[in-house]
């Protein structure tokens, strides 16, 4: 397939061609159906497809839009390497089966929204809802500027933003804002109180493909962070050394790329909170954990971070102008997904780089 071609305009679009490309690979496919609909009426799904002996001791899962928007470059991602024979081929030798996870958030997918149809960033709702969840202070002395009553901010909204990050720093700014909070159902970052619609939907995903399995990777596609194109390899597993080595063996390249941690403040990722991967910690407890986020860079953190309180700034406030929330919209989508040709291309050079070196780690452990 064309490395272009692999790429949508929108969820419906992608969803056609993840599941076109998972059947032309022979792939069994389930659909898990998301009970509100897509921004053109269409269905919405979290769609799974399985390369594989159901009882594979090493799984991989490789995942797209968990924050629903960077949908258009993780669906990208999948489509390509259902129709890439060498990797297919080299998948199945290895013995490893390997789980495609289109959509995790197919609601953010569709309606151009970051956060699920609950309000809530699926990447923080992953915390034990029967404890005291973690209080996030420094957002709460944010939370009214970041969304301010009006759109455009006013000048004085502006100088207030400039003024936290003189004082604090920029790190502090991305920290307090992006870490999750709990405090505020209508605010960014919201982690939740109850698990979401896609937080339970992937448990039960994770229970039937990989309850059995001795060896698991995860490689979540994400964008928003870091130089445009540049693929960022974060370790996303609990705060563990060998787990961490394990991850620096597969993904390095020898050294040649970095492999980043938010625990050591190597990551362009702040520290975060209710992180999905705790879902396979608690339902696959049997399986050594290996697993990163690609983080794509689109767009300078400033500007990221503008377009999402922008874009949420719209849901709070749906009477807003058309050409405004048009506008809003396209600022939203540039901030996470580059079209053009040559972005495209290095994410799927990246990816699929990636995706070798995980199944050799996995099936030389």
């Amino acid at each position: 397939m064309d490395l272009i071609s692999a790429f949508s305009p929108g969820y419906a679009a992608a969803r056609v061609k993840f599941l076109e490309a998972a059947a032309a690979a022979g792939l069994a496919i389930e659909s898990h159906v998301h009970p509100l609909t897509g921004r053109d009426g269409e269905e919405l799904a979290m769609d799974v497809a399985r390369a594989g002996s159901a009882d594979a001791s090493a799984v991989l899962i490789v995942s797209s839009a968990c924050h629903g928007v960077e949908g258009y470059c993780g669906s990208g991602v999948q489509v390509f390497a259902l129709h890439d024979q060498e990797w297919l081929q080299a998948a199945a030798a290895s013995g490893v089966a390997v789980l495609y996870i289109h959509a995790l958030n197919p609601y953010g997918f569709s309606h151009v929204r970051r956060t699920t149809h609950e309000n809530v960033d699926l990447n923080r709702n992953f915390q034990d809802f029967s404890q005291a969840l973690p209080a996030n202070l420094a957002y709460a002395d944010l939370h009214e500027l970041l969304l301010p009553p009006v759109w455009p901010p006013e000048p004085a909204n502006t100088a207030a933003i400039a003024a936290y990050i003189e004082q604090h720093g920029m790190a502090r700014f991305q920290a307090a804002v992006t870490q999750g909070q709990h405090a505020f159902a209508d605010g960014l970052f919201y982690g939740g109180n109850v698990p979401t619609w896609s937080n339970r939907t992937v448990r039960t995903v994770l229970r039937q493909h990989a309850a059995r399995a001795q060896r698991l990777a995860w490689i979540d596609l994400h964008t928003g962070l870091g130089p445009s194109g540049l693929g960022e390899r974060i370790f996303a597993c609990r705060d563990d050394t060998a787990a961490l080595a394990r991850a620096r063996q597969w993904w390095s390249g020898g050294g040649a790329t970095a492999i980043t941690s938010f625990y050591d403040g190597s990551s362009s990722s702040a520290k975060l909170t209710g992180l999905m991967w705790n879902a396979a910690y608690e339902e696959c407890p049997q399986a050594e954990y290996t697993a990163i986020a690609m983080e794509y860079g689109t767009l300078p953190l400033p500007e990221m971070i503008m377009a999402l309180r922008a874009e949420h700034w719209l849901h709070n406030n749906p009477q807003a102008p058309a050409e405004l929330a048009r506008s809003i919209k396209q600022q939203m989508l540039d901030a996470f997904y580059v079209d053009t040709d040559v972005w495209k291309g290095q994410i799927i050079s990246q990816a699929r780089q990636a995706l070798f070196q995980a199944v050799a780690g996995l099936s030389a452990a």
